[in-house]
């Protein structure tokens, strides 16, 4: 088999790239692990930053999103007892993000891929191996059906999470690694009730963080701050909804209308970097390279400006014959990827609970009091918060 570009990962990440790709008429291939119902079954995040969501309507997935997502200009922080908005649009201009579940965007991708002759997706697609990228003769070695099946390609985008072979395939001493493992995770509902606000709520209270969440206007998705050593099972609806309100203001969360979990789970907390991003002709792309916590919601929204950075790159390869943004890819996507870990790691550092010492949460209600009663506070939250710009000389 041959194609232009070899992709590792039919997620979100893998699907928009093939498609901005194939708007330009570059070929690619896409190997999946799983099965396509599999991977559109994933609760993931739901809040795409306006590059994301450009991102869907450039490669020509972007109207059912924006017939039913939710525009948001605002979110709300409590502390204290208070509840405080941060006035995203008016305090970036016009900016807002979109409520958009993951999973409906991962559908509407496969909807458009499947029919898109420049793309074909391999579904259960094992023991993949890039090879060959180092020396410039880059390979796809993987097995289907139990045979094995070797793609010629020109190129390799390893999108395929943080646990994927992409990364798992390059030389230790040919890259370097940063992470922070937080002491605690989220513990997510997902329910069939209206939200509890029309914009999402992050709490700060004594009893840990939480949030209130929404994928629709009649579906809820909330989240708790839980310590590394629980599980699901030992959490009852029941518990869940009890705790969740006891961290909210009271006005709030006697608001709340709670119903039975359509699912629960609980994902663990963690800065994570790679450097560089680029080795030879394989480029890493979202997870694959950088995990942040979702407190700010940059996960599929980092990996945004990797997408879009690598098809401009590789665009402008193919049609012009030009490597310096192919040359630039790994500089240019981690000056963006540091700005983004370290908005999430200080969103998370004011907002969740790290110990049991009270002069922290004190320290944390003081810094966010400031915050709120500043304009330049505010305007910092409301600009990381809708997303950093991608880099306009980039082109």
């Amino acid at each position: 088999m041959q194609t232009q570009v070899g992709i590792i990962g039919g997620g979100p990440s893998g699907l928009c790239l093939a498609r901005l790709l194939s708007q330009a008429g570059i070929k690619s291939i896409i190997l999946e692990r799983q099965n396509r119902e599999y991977v559109e079954a994933r609760i993931r995040a739901g809040i795409l930053e306006q590059g994301m969501a450009d991102l869907m309507r450039k490669a020509g997935v972007g109207a059912r999103m924006d017939k039913e997502g939710l525009l948001h200009d605002g979110i709300v922080l409590t502390f204290d007892g208070r509840e405080e908005r941060i006035d995203m649009a008016s305090l970036t201009g016009g900016k807002q993000v979109m409520v958009y579940g993951q999973t409906e965007l991962t559908k509407d991708l496969y909807d458009a891929v499947l029919k898109d002759d420049n793309i074909t997706v391999i579904f259960e697609a094992r023991d993949v191996h890039p090879v060959g990228y180092m020396d410039g003769k880059p390979k796809l070695e993987f097995h289907k059906d139990g045979k094995q099946t070797i793609i010629d390609c020109d190129y390799i985008a390893g999108c395929d999470g943080y646990h994927g072979a992409s990364r798992a395939s390059v030389p230790r001493d040919k890259l370097k690694e940063y992470e922070r493992i937080y002491p605690f995770g989220w513990l997510g509902l997902l329910s069939e009730t209206p939200p509890v606000h029309e914009e999402l709520i992050y709490a700060n209270s004594k009893r840990g963080f939480a949030l209130c969440s929404m994928r629709s206007h009649t579906r809820s998705r909330y989240y708790l701050q839980v310590g590394l050593d629980e599980k699901v099972e030992d959490w009852s609806d029941e518990r869940f909804w009890d705790e969740i309100r006891r961290r909210l203001p009271e006005h709030i969360a006697e608001k709340m209308v709670t119903g039975p979990s359509i699912e629960k789970s609980i994902a663990p907390l963690r800065s994570f970097v790679t450097e560089p991003m680029r080795f030879g002709n394989l480029f890493l792309v979202g997870d694959a390279a950088h995990i942040v916590p979702p407190t700010g919601a940059k996960g599929l929204n980092l990996a945004a400006s990797d997408m879009y950075y690598l098809s401009t790159a590789l665009i402008a390869y193919y049609k012009e014959g030009r490597t310096d943004l192919l040359d630039r890819y790994s500089e240019t996507a981690l000056r963006r990827v540091w700005a983004a870990v370290r908005f999430s790691w200080w969103f998370t550092s004011i907002m969740h609970k790290f110990n049991e010492d009270p002069i922290e949460h004190k320290i944390q209600l003081a810094e966010l009091d400031y915050l709120m009663g500043s304009t330049a506070g505010k305007t910092t939250i409301a600009e990381n918060y809708v997303g950093l710009p991608f880099d306009p000389t980039f082109e």
